[in-house]
């Protein structure tokens, strides 16, 4: 039976720090750090996930800057906000809410974030650097699946890494991280079109799975003793459930569970790692900008 790797119980570890750290940045600059949200469009997802942002930003001591605008809002108005936080001396942290409705080109907002507020690592300049191992500000998701890892103690060091899926967001930055000098592990990515996958999976010591459909890995992909990483958030159907549907990952968890040794549960796993980055990650922002600034 795999161990459950609680997500929430890492990431209060990882609150704890930062908060400590925060309180200890005010006493020495007299600055909260600062994160900006905004907002394009009233999707409820990304209304639930904005607002769960605010309250880390709240619980960690931040300052919060909230901007919701219309779903008709142009590209130009929306570029023209975040030159306007770019040059904003309070702000230590821009994030962008994505996808933005189809009028907007998600990667020109993403160009044009200041890289020194990146604190979501989506500009082309934190992402180069990451793919380089220099110093950077990395992608939340990825930054909070080596921390998992770091918390249960899970070594890289000379494994066989699979990594399903290939986005900006998971995929790519952390297959680079953890081919990075200090990981060293040998990674693969896989994608819709890999032949054979199943083989490659077996043969792996750890598979973090990012493809955004249920069931990508089943039990008979996974060799015992694997650990299993799922990033995938998925809704079901389930009557038996008030709203009716249920959140699953791309993994059949209760399944590899009998034969992984570490397994990341969904909800509860990789997911609420994810925002206690990106407050890591502003921390680190407003700490850089101090010492710029002084």
């Amino acid at each position: 039976m795999a161990v459950r790797i609680n997500g929430k119980e890492v990431a209060e570890f990882y609150r704890q720090r930062i908060k400590t750290e925060t309180s200890r940045f005010y006493t020495y600059s007299r600055k909260k750090p600062c994160l900006a949200v905004v907002l394009v469009g009233n999707d409820p997802a990304s209304i639930s996930y904005v607002s769960s942002k605010k309250t880390a930003c709240e619980e960690m001591g931040f300052e919060h800057l909230d901007y919701t605008l219309d779903e008709n809002t142009s590209e130009e108005g929306l570029l023209s906000l975040v030159d306007k936080l770019n040059k904003d001396e309070r702000v230590d942290g821009i994030l962008v809410q994505f996808p933005t409705p189809d009028q907007i080109d998600d990667d020109k907002v993403m160009q044009a974030i200041d890289p020194s507020k990146d604190v979501d690592g989506l500009n082309p300049v934190n992402a180069g650097l990451t793919l380089m191992g220099k110093e950077s500000f990395i992608s939340c998701t990825p930054k909070g699946i080596l921390a998992l890892l770091d918390y249960y103690k899970i070594p890289t060091d000379g494994k066989k890494v699979c990594v399903i899926g290939r986005s900006n967001l998971v995929g790519k930055p952390v297959a680079s991280l953890l081919m990075q000098k200090g990981r060293d592990a040998t990674v693969t990515v896989c994608n819709t079109h890999t032949r054979n996958l199943k083989e490659i999976t077996l043969s792996s010591d750890i598979i973090i799975v990012a493809a955004g459909h249920v069931h990508t890995l089943t039990s008979d992909m996974v060799a015992p003793g694997a650990v299993v990483i799922d990033v995938g958030t998925n809704r079901v159907e389930d009557k038996t459930r008030e709203r009716g549907w249920r959140l699953v990952g791309d993994c059949d968890y209760s399944a590899i569970k009998e034969i992984a040794s570490y397994i990341t549960p969904v909800p509860g796993g990789v997911g609420p790692m994810t925002i206690t980055m990106l407050m890591d990650n502003t921390l680190i922002a407003a700490e850089k900008r101090f010492e710029v600034e002084k």
